[in-house]
């Protein structure tokens, strides 16, 4: 074992025997506090499963161990092994009506969002986790995993892509993120809202699902083109802020800065400075905000912007997503080559 990854096709097992007939999910499992039960003890995703004797009752479930950490281990090269999986999965005999993967919170948000921009298809990809260890009490994962795959199978999750299924709630990859470091409602969509819920008796969606057609959704991005990934560093403004991390990320190598700036975007002198020497060396800047909602828009009419090449310096606004998010977005496009305003065009997609 390296890095907590095992081996996919040694992985793969029945965990519930069920009787034929039931809808398949394939649970992925890569640890995070939902199997963490202190001391460096963690239970696996068989463990997890066997818990919860209801699952058998609704679904034929199989469970991978992609790996067992803690979810700010998780790195871009295990993001990108975890959409191949799925979509390798999506493609072979007996592909899974839905998938789960358990993950740890502290990262969710940036995992779910990949795998809503890399994997395509109508199967739904519901990521959860849990706020409490294993070994608490009132642990919240049991229920978290079994409500996932009940959204797993609902058939009007189908074509809805990534989602985040937390403490009942359900959220689009896209607009998720966690707002609170210890309570079990720690994750919110600020400007989008709840998209859903998993209530006793069934699953509700609030918004209905994208006009998609027969073939469901496409993947923004083809995975099996992403061969690295840039460097893309935040840098947060503040009072008094100065030029000494943004240069520090451009003489390291970064190719994209993501601001997490004041109110709608601002930053000190000093680093607006910075900046503008980053954009002038080929650095590509995306403009986020510090507040935790809200949009920062870009001159998408801008007609120096359409002229720029991939690979040219620039600046670009990032929409709503937050700055963590946006790091993520213009990393794959850095990493596929894309040019400027075509990156500008992809946060303000939905």
């Amino acid at each position: 074992m390296r890095s907590g990854l095992v081996t996919a096709a040694l992985a793969v097992v029945p965990a519930v025997v069920a009787a034929q007939g039931l809808p398949r999910v394939h649970i992925i499992a890569t640890g995070g506090t939902i199997s963490n039960l202190g001391n460096d003890a963690r239970r696996t995703g068989d463990e997890l499963v066997a818990a919860i004797p209801r699952l058998k009752e609704i679904a034929r479930v199989t469970v991978e161990q992609f790996s067992n950490v803690a979810s700010g281990s998780v790195t871009q090269e295990m993001w990108r092994d975890l959409a191949k999986r799925i979509i390798a999965l999506q493609a072979g005999p007996d592909a899974p009506a839905g998938y789960v993967i358990t993950h740890g919170t502290d990262t969710m948000e940036e995992t779910a969002f990949f795998l809503g921009l890399t994997v395509g298809g109508c199967a739904p990809v519901i990521t959860t986790g849990a706020m409490r260890q294993a070994s608490a009490v009132g642990a919240d994962g049991p229920a978290n995993l079994l409500n996932a795959v009940r959204v797993a199978l609902a058939p009007s999750a189908r074509g809805r892509g990534s989602m985040v299924l937390m403490n009942d709630e359900l959220f689009a990859a896209r607009d998720v993120t966690k707002s609170n470091t210890t309570r079990l409602n720690a994750f919110t969509a600020p400007d989008a809202g709840v998209l859903g819920l998993a209530d006793p008796d069934t699953v509700v969606f609030h918004r209905a699902a994208p006009e998609t057609g027969s073939t469901c959704r496409r993947a923004t991005f083809d995975v099996n083109a992403i061969t690295s990934f840039p460097r893309v560093d935040v840098i947060y403004a503040s009072i008094g802020a100065d030029s000494v991390l943004v240069d520090a990320a451009v003489a390291a190598g970064a190719k994209g800065l993501v601001v997490a700036g004041v109110g709608r975007g601002g930053t000190t002198p000093s680093q607006g400075s910075a900046l503008r020497r980053a954009r002038g060396a080929g650095v590509l800047v995306a403009t986020s905000n510090r507040t935790g909602s809200g949009r920062v828009g870009g001159d998408l009419g801008d007609t120096s912007l359409a002229k720029l090449p991939a690979g040219a310096g620039a600046s670009i606004g990032t929409a709503d997503l937050n700055p963590q998010k946006a790091r993520l977005l213009l990393m794959l496009g850095l990493a596929t080559r894309m040019r400027p305003i075509d990156i500008a065009r992809l946060f303000e997609l939905r």
